[in-house]
């Protein structure tokens, strides 16, 4: 009989998967147990950073304490795999929440609430701020189609400034036409660690030829001038998500790690050249990135994509940025 389980690449190399989410909304469930089976079949995933996904929020009080459930249902889930439910997985060891910075100083009560919610996963939150002059990319949203024009409200970055107020990071989430944006935002706090979800991801849906080629020229123009901030970190992920216009979630078969290697590595070379390996986080963004590659195979392409690097390069990509930027209680 076949052995039909996929081979596991560099089996002892260190994973900490620095972003994926979970989800119980219209479009999706799912949960620990079904992100600890992907995470458990076969890398070395040692822990995970939890990211908002606009899941689990209180159904009522003041609307900007509302994300408070979601870092109390994270925590929830860190505290049962630090006591093993998980194995040696140590699931939600970070925790990324959300805040609506347009709510300006309001939010630092629900910043303290989660610190002391939290106090040994929170870390900092995210808000989404993916505009588009279009609706191309929000079919593919599995929270909804976000807010518009987050950045340029008038309240944003006095409610930016209560996370610097209390040592507390910002996950950029956009796409590549609004990096130089985020630039500024990071000149203008300097001492606020800033992460850039998904290498900054391309948005070229529905492009071909010359003007998919602008796309990425841009992308990488963009990206590499946000590297010159120190302040500023890259996760290297989310190349399974159809807004980079790969054809890999359109396949009824999922492509395998050679494949999806070859389709990745100029990409996330491009990422690793801008910020250098030690400003880097490898990640999983599951399960948006499920529709194009299984768990396994995920990790095995950023595995062949980055053999080039060398062994200390790819263990801060693996694990030890995360570690440190997350600031991660790891034994």
């Amino acid at each position: 009989m076949t052995d039909l389980t996929p081979a596991i690449l560099e089996p002892d190399l260190a994973i900490v998967d620095a972003h994926h989410h979970l989800f119980h909304n219209a479009n999706v469930t799912y949960g620990a147990q079904d992100y600890a089976r992907d995470a458990t079949s076969g890398h070395k995933v040692i822990a995970s950073v939890y990211v908002d996904a606009h899941s689990f929020y209180r159904p009522d009080g003041p609307e900007v304490l509302r994300p408070l459930g979601e870092v109390e249902y994270a925590n929830g889930i860190g505290a049962m795999a630090r006591g093993g439910a998980f194995g040696g997985l140590g699931l939600c060891a970070g925790i990324v929440g959300h805040a609506d910075l347009r709510h300006g100083a309001a939010v630092g009560e629900l910043l303290d609430r989660a610190m002391a919610a939290a106090p040994e996963r929170f870390r900092g939150i995210r808000q989404t701020t993916m505009d588009f002059p279009d609706e191309r990319p929000y079919r593919y949203f599995m929270s909804g189609k976000p807010p518009m024009g987050v950045l340029e409200h008038p309240r944003f970055r006095e409610g930016f400034a209560e996370l610097a107020r209390r040592g507390l990071s910002f996950d950029a989430a956009a796409f590549h036409h609004r990096l130089p944006e985020i630039a500024k935002l990071a000149d203008a706090f300097p001492d606020t660690p800033i992460i850039v979800n998904n290498m900054g991801i391309a948005m070229a849906l529905d492009t071909e030829g010359e003007d998919r080629r602008d796309v990425f020229a841009l992308w990488a123009a963009n990206l590499t001038d946000l590297a010159q901030r120190g302040n500023v970190t890259c996760k290297v992920g989310g190349l399974g998500m159809p807004f980079w216009n790969l054809g890999l979630h359109e396949r009824t078969e999922k492509a395998g790690p050679e494949e999806l290697a070859r389709l990745w590595q100029p990409l996330i070379e491009t990422a690793l050249n801008a910020f250098g390996p030690a400003r880097c986080m490898a990640c999983s963004n599951y399960p948006p990135d499920s529709r194009s590659a299984s768990y396994v195979d995920l990790w095995n392409a950023l595995k062949l994509a980055t053999t080039g690097f060398s062994g200390d390069e790819r263990n801060a990509l693996f694990h030890g940025t995360a570690k440190a930027i997350y600031r991660l209680d790891l034994p």
